[in-house]
């Protein structure tokens, strides 16, 4: 038997604040976009320095706990897999979205920095006696299917216009 792997691994910063959904089915599910910096000097010694911007979903528990705690700037590791959806935009074009459905999710941020630019918010995730990363593990909920079936035939995304802008980035 042929052996394959499709896993992701990412630190980096959302680009802006979740957004959280019930979808028909009952189900949760959160969408944001992470970007990742990657720095280098070319030949000539300069310093260059690219960002790459990574569409992420959560399900279930995993999507709540990203929704309630995460914000534009938040620092987080996620771990999960990738996949493309493909559907027909309103001009007939045929359009793809490759995003990484997450499997776990660690924050990151020194206590109160995801909260920075939240001044009334006065709870946070981490723990007060200590400043480890808190953890959510949702693998025992992998069982279902990752994604519902669409009735009208095809993934749509929320969205397909809600690309990040320049405005978006959070450094």
């Amino acid at each position: 038997m042929a052996m394959s792997l499709n896993k992701v691994q990412l630190i980096g910063n959302l680009t802006r604040d979740p957004e959280m959904k019930q979808i028909p089915g009952g189900q949760v599910v959160t969408t944001f976009s992470v970007a990742t910096n990657l720095s280098w000097t070319d030949s000539s010694g300069q310093k260059q320095d690219k960002a790459e911007f990574h569409n992420v979903v959560a399900w279930r528990k995993l999507a709540e706990i990203c929704g309630q705690y995460l914000k534009k700037g938040s620092k987080v590791y996620i771990e999960g897999r990738l996949q493309t959806r493909t559907w027909e935009a309103e001009d007939g074009s045929k359009r793809y979205r490759t995003e990484i459905v997450a499997d776990n999710m660690i924050m990151l941020d020194k206590k109160g920095d995801a909260q920075s630019n939240q001044p009334t918010n006065n709870t946070t995730p981490q723990s007060t006696t200590n400043q480890k990363p808190q953890q959510q593990n949702t693998q025992s909920q992998n069982q279902a299917p990752q994604e519902p079936s669409n009735a009208s035939g095809g993934n749509k995304p929320a969205n397909p216009e809600d690309e990040v802008t320049i405005d978006d980035l959070p450094f």
